[in-house]
């Protein structure tokens, strides 16, 4: 009954990053979708299945021939009546939209669509309907005391996520008028009882682009590289000869304006482990990738999110160092910040620190491994630690690591979304502040501040449910 391929199953598997909040005002992304599902609707209660599939965009129509289309349409999707009632659920990660649909039969089902750089259907997926997660019966465990102000200020938006049913694990830290403060919720497994603290280790996804952001950064004012330099310049011989991509710049890897698909198209058929997608991709593949390229998206002026471009940046910076992307962030970030807990590897020490991870149904799930795309969202850190790194970009640039920091917010990109090099800026009440998030299979990250206010807001789940919604309540309260 419900329409499901290769192609329409890697969006639902990769959930890193970024940006999407369900307080902020609809999104153009978002408007783009709403438009598009319109003409589903309308085509689909018209019973016109070949006008659907014109919808569709080329990604699609390769996993998905137009009589295949035809059967399910007239067999078993039209049998349900028309659309009488729709609602959108959500809208993750400013990409996929999730629909709730009411037939003339009875019948309830979710639509989720997604769209492709053409703006044609990329995702078109029936489901059954899950309704929202409920809520636990028994009051989550917390390290919050409810003495001061900013406690009570955080408990709300914190309470509201640490009961949902697919979460776990909180840890919550804060930087404001000079003081720091941590707070912890939930558990670090489920059934363990210990409250996560500002030590616990959480997958941090995307955010790990900030700090390859930092890197590249670092190496340009050092004068070892320029934003401005071709990606050919540091790619094998065999791979630059490939003239689409010859006007690709570092800058534009790292801003997101490269034109590069969010992944490579045949990214999924080289997943061994669904739960696990990244672990397999390599160097090898990488380039084989970047040999055929042809460009989907309009270089330098459009942005497409793209956990390819910054993997790719990655491996670019690795053949500039000599070094591994984990040395790299070790010497140049870590170490001198004194960041003990932060790394792709974790030693034997810190193991026994790493939390227990669940996915967006709250069911237990595997940590995530990292080959060629390791730069794109690799790393695992602590809260005391990402407090250590937000209070450095917070800082004034007198070392070479802050002023590698301060080049990452210099804007890049001034149309919404608007950003630096990884940094994103987004608004709250006025109020704008440099952000990323981060999301693996089974955790969930928040991290914004403000360099004038003096306030920072990390927030680490081990859980895949967003945590964003939690960051922007909280800085709504305390800004």
């Amino acid at each position: 009954m419900f329409m499901r391929s290769k192609a329409f199953f890697c969006l639902l598997v990769l959930s890193i990053s970024t940006i999407s909040f369900n307080s902020m005002a609809q999104s153009k992304e978002q408007q783009k979708v709403d438009s598009v599902f319109l003409k589903v609707k309308k085509q689909f209660n018209a019973k016109q299945a070949d006008s659907l599939y014109a919808l569709a965009g080329d990604e699609m129509k390769k996993v998905l021939i137009i009589e295949t289309f035809r059967n399910i349409c007239v067999n078993q999707l039209f049998p349900l009546g028309k659309i009488q009632q729709a609602s959108l659920i959500s809208f993750q990660n400013n990409k996929i939209a999730t629909y709730k649909l009411t037939f003339s039969s009875g019948n309830i089902l979710q639509l989720l669509i997604s769209l492709d750089d053409a703006d044609k259907l990329q995702l078109f997926l029936f489901q059954p309907y899950k309704e929202p997660p409920g809520n636990k019966t028994v009051l989550a465990p917390t390290s919050n005391p409810l003495k001061t102000d900013l406690d009570r200020k955080v408990d709300g938006p914190a309470r509201a996520y640490i009961q949902k049913a697919n979460t776990v694990g909180l840890s919550i830290g804060i930087i404001k008028d000079g003081n720091i403060s941590t707070y912890g919720y939930g558990e670090t497994a489920k059934g363990n009882g210990k409250i996560p603290n500002a030590d616990n280790i959480f997958e941090i996804g995307s955010l790990t682009k900030t700090f390859t952001a930092t890197i590249l950064a670092y190496y340009v004012n050092d004068g070892r590289i320029k934003l401005s330099d071709p990606i050919t310049k540091f790619l094998p011989d065999s791979v630059a000869a490939n003239p689409a991509l010859d006007d690709i710049t570092l800058l534009m890897l790292s801003n997101h304006t490269s034109g590069l698909p969010r992944l490579p198209e045949d990214f999924f058929t080289h997943v061994r482990d669904a739960a696990n997608p990244y672990k397999d991709y390599d160097l090898a593949l990488m380039y084989s990738y970047l040999k055929h390229y042809k460009p989907t998206a309009k270089l330098g002026g459009q942005y497409v999110y793209s956990n390819f471009a910054v993997g790719l940046l990655g491996t670019i910076l690795e053949h500039v160092s000599s070094e591994s992307f984990e040395q790299m962030v070790s010497q140049m970030i870590t170490q001198p910040l004194n960041m003990t807990n932060t790394a792709q590897h974790l030693s034997l020490f810190q193991k026994p620190r790493f939390v227990t991870v669940y996915n967006e149904d709250g069911t237990e799930t595997e940590h995530w491994d990292w080959d060629a795309l390791a730069s794109a969202g690799a790393l695992n850190s602590s809260l005391n630690n990402l407090l250590l790194f937000a209070a450095a970009n917070m800082a004034k640039p007198t070392t070479r690591l802050t002023k590698a920091l301060a080049l990452t917010h210099q804007l890049t990109y001034n149309l919404p979304p608007k950003v630096g090099l990884a940094w994103h800026v987004i608004t709250v009440d006025g109020v704008d502040y440099y952000f990323h998030d981060g999301g693996t299979g089974g955790s969930s990250t928040f991290f914004a501040f403000n360099i004038e206010k003096n306030i920072a807001v990390v927030i680490l789940s081990n859980a895949a449910e967003s945590t964003n919604a939690v960051g922007v309540d909280i800085l709504k309260q305390i800004q």
